[in-house]
């Protein structure tokens, strides 16, 4: 049985989302990160970095990082484009995500990760504020004309709701991204979607 590591309202909301799509029984492993308890010796040999998510497979082994939580568990669950050329793109969307969406937000919340001199937070936070904005544009346009990210709703469209909450979170002007929030209003009428939110406390 798999087991997932995961926090209120983190990036692992995705995963999170994808198990409960897939029907499978397994144990949700809920983190409280303010407590530090991703930094116990005993999760610091699940995930090295101490972050979440983390899933622990069937076998025991564990699995660290977005890239290849979801891609996994959409092959796992026939949410993954099996075509080669579609999952080459939703590798990219993914990538895009992973590197360039989620760090910008990063800068928003812990400047200290990015330097020592405290009288920077300040510029670093609004750059990237500014800079996580234009992500979220981009996102918008993305979902222009189409229902899902992918031909289907695949693991891509959770993942894509994690930084619509983030967005909200920021008191960015999320619900003026028509096409993002469509997309959001479609996921909202998921059973599964609605029950992580309902249990991680995000309200959409």
């Amino acid at each position: 049985m798999l087991t997932l590591f995961y926090a209120p309202g983190a990036c692992s909301m995705a995963s999170h989302i994808v198990l409960e799509e897939g029907g499978e029984k397994y144990q949700p492993q809920r983190m409280d990160l303010a407590k530090g308890e991703q930094k116990t010796a005993e999760y610091i040999k699940i995930h090295p970095l101490g972050r979440v998510p983390a899933l622990k497979l069937d076998d025991g082994s564990p699995l660290t990082e977005n890239t290849a939580i979801l891609p996994y568990l959409g092959k796992r669950f026939g949410l993954w484009p099996a075509d080669p050329l579609k999952e080459a793109r939703a590798l990219s969307i993914v990538g895009f995500f992973a590197t360039s969406v989620h760090p910008a937000h990063g800068h928003i919340g812990r400047p200290e990760r990015y330097t020592e001199d405290k009288t920077a937070f300040p510029g670093i936070q609004a750059m990237a504020k500014k800079s996580f904005h234009g992500y979220l544009q981009q996102i918008d346009a993305m979902y222009a004309g189409r229902e899902w990210l992918s031909d289907k709703y695949s693991v891509l469209d959770p993942y894509a709701l994690v930084f619509y909450n983030w967005g909200k979170r920021r008191e960015l002007p999320v619900a003026d991204l028509a096409h993002y929030t469509a997309a959001k209003e479609r996921m909202l009428k998921r059973p599964a979607v609605q029950r992580v939110l309902a249990d991680e406390g995000v309200k959409l």
